[in-house]
């Protein structure tokens, strides 16, 4: 978390005065810069660019449900809660299609109701 905050300020501030503020060291500083990602966020990637795909052929309407079974008949072992991690740190949401609701129907069929109270309802 540090070192990552490090990385981000570094345009702004040199290295060694961010090092020494935060209280660690310049050498564990490049060395997480130049470490490789663990296997397990490699695969997180890996999983990360199905979903992508995945979610674009399904015009965004895959949630993480459907998501995880996509995937896995696809070959990929992979999890329901971590198909959602993956979907809710990088803001992939599912989106949810809306039904049209006709509110007013001015062209039925049906006798129109006759008016009672013979008012005239006509505006000048």
């Amino acid at each position: 978390m540090r070192f990552a905050l490090i990385d981000a300020a570094k345009t702004a501030f040199p290295v060694h005065r961010l090092c020494r503020v935060l209280g660690v060291s310049q050498s564990g500083y490049f060395a997480w810069k130049g470490r490789l990602a663990c296997r397990r966020q490699h695969d997180d990637m890996v999983l990360l660019a199905h979903v992508r795909s995945a979610l674009a052929l399904s015009n965004g309407t895959y949630g993480s449900p459907r998501m995880t079974r996509e995937l896995q008949a696809s070959g990929l072992a992979v999890g329901r809660r971590r198909t959602a991690r993956l979907m809710r740190e990088n803001g992939l949401r599912a989106r949810q299609k809306q039904r049209f609701k006709r509110t007013t129907d001015s062209h039925h069929a049906w006798p129109i109701a006759p008016n009672l109270l013979d008012q005239d309802f006509a505006a000048a």
